[in-house]
């Protein structure tokens, strides 16, 4: 009975001096298809997912809010990898007369805020699973060649027009995912986020170079899609109170 009332009394204390009784953090890793949408594939295409890894870590700031930072990286796993003018060349004439591809790699670590639909971790909510909706702020590394076959074009013919080429640039990922917890500790999630980026130079095409027909009324996008897993820590917080005056505890 003492345990009781003192647990009581713990826990009031927390929320009346507004801390979490439980705090929790999580690492995790995941695997999916990075994308890109631009002048070579101006709609998105599931087909032109090439493979993709993630490593983040996330922390609760309240039942509602998380904050997460990763790290996603992408590199084509063939030579004949490439995101092709040739998949739309059918009905679209810039693609038909261009006759370009592009070779894609890149690199981004972002910070995000994601916010939970329901209270994930309550442990009497069962199945365990929320729906999230996210958005932050990203920086990017990417390397990337293009190469035009169509042969009015100046230096085309099959040529290296614009040889790889190393660029950084910002982006503002958002999108949404779905959390569900396998176990207290294990979790699985899937995710679809677009990333806008505040440039058109991203496939190397852009109005600057009228001779390659780019679209000058829109700026170039990049995709990641996946599933995760991650391990979540559990932290119980002690009330500044208590840690001032550790002799009330006795």
């Amino acid at each position: 009975m003492t345990l009781q009332i003192g647990s009581v009394f713990f826990s009031s204390t927390l929320f009346a001096q507004g801390i979490a009784p439980v705090t929790t953090s999580e690492i995790g890793i995941g695997i999916g298809g990075a994308n890109y949408k631009g002048e070579i594939s101006p709609n998105y295409r599931f087909l032109n997912n090439q493979p993709a890894l993630t490593v983040f870590y996330r922390r609760d700031m309240s039942n509602a809010i998380t904050l997460r930072g990763g790290l996603m990286g992408s590199h084509r796993i063939a030579e004949n990898n490439t995101f092709s003018d040739e998949v739309y060349a059918d009905d679209r004439p810039y693609h038909t007369y261009r006759e370009g591809e592009i070779y894609l790699s890149l690199l981004e670590v972002s910070g995000v805020m994601e916010y939970n639909f329901l209270d994930y971790y309550d442990m009497k909510q069962k199945p365990r699973v929320s729906p999230y909706v996210f958005v932050g702020v990203a920086g990017l590394v990417y390397n990337i060649k293009l190469e035009l076959h169509e042969p009015l074009l100046p230096g085309a013919n099959g040529d290296r027009i614009k040889p790889f080429e190393t660029n950084v640039a910002v982006s503002v990922p958002f999108g949404v995912g779905v959390k569900y917890a396998l176990s207290r500790h294990w979790n699985l999630g899937l995710e679809f986020g677009a990333r806008k980026l505040f440039t058109d130079r991203f496939d190397y095409l852009s109005e600057d170079d009228e001779v390659y027909l780019a679209n000058p009324h829109d700026k170039d996008w990049y995709y990641y899609n996946g599933v995760s897993i991650s391990y979540t820590f559990y932290r119980t917080n002690c009330p500044p109170v208590y840690k001032k005056n550790p002799g009330l505890l006795d």
